[in-house]
């Protein structure tokens, strides 16, 4: 795989590599398959528990349709040398929030934790849409506020604070006080 192809090329392409059908990645992953083809044809901007489900369905670490590295040594990023890893939606509308993720840990292969620098766009509360899926999630809240529905609870979260959650929850994580924020996050999705 070459680092231009997008999520949705590298879905597909592990897919067929595999030889699974639509249908059958759609079945395995508890997905519609319409869902499934929109997101390997890039029509809609997936959130994150899509991708978990589907990277489950197929064998592989969420990682594989981010990076296409093949480090097995630590992995250094310097200062603003992040890698532009996915950019996805928390809102169910026509997407007004992003998530613009940077991979962390894009040159290391067979890791087991996916670190991020996430940029939050701000957009309407009304439109957050919560999600989830097996393994852990840390947020650490680098600039701005952030809030994060868990459950039946809200977390309000500033510069300086983190959070450390069980992902089966039902969560989303947005920006507070209708403004961009910046987090550092690290995911852990268990196969």
């Amino acid at each position: 795989m070459t680092a231009e192809k997008t999520v949705g090329e590298k879905i597909k392409q592990i897919r067929e590599m595999k030889k699974v059908s639509l249908d059958e990645l759609a079945e395995r992953s508890g997905m519609e398959l319409a869902i499934v083809q929109k997101i390997e044809r890039e029509k809609n901007v997936p959130s994150l528990a899509p991708l978990i489900k589907i990277a489950r369905a197929l064998g592989v670490r969420l990682g594989t349709f981010l990076d296409d590295s093949d480090s097995y040594g630590p992995v250094i990023v310097r200062s603003g040398e992040y890698h532009q890893g996915a950019r996805f939606t928390s809102q169910t509308s026509e997407a007004r929030e992003h998530l613009n993720f940077f991979s962390l840990a894009f040159d290391k292969a067979g890791r087991n934790m996916e670190p991020f620098i996430v940029d939050i766009e701000p957009g309407l509360q009304s439109d957050y849409m919560l999600s989830s899926h097996e393994g852990e999630e840390f947020i650490y809240v680098l600039e701005g506020e952030v809030e994060i529905n868990y459950g039946k609870e809200v977390y309000k979260l500033r510069k300086g604070d983190s959070i450390y959650l069980d992902s089966i929850v039902s969560h989303n994580v947005h920006a507070g006080s209708n403004k961009p924020a910046k987090i550092l996050a690290v995911v852990y999705a268990p196969f």
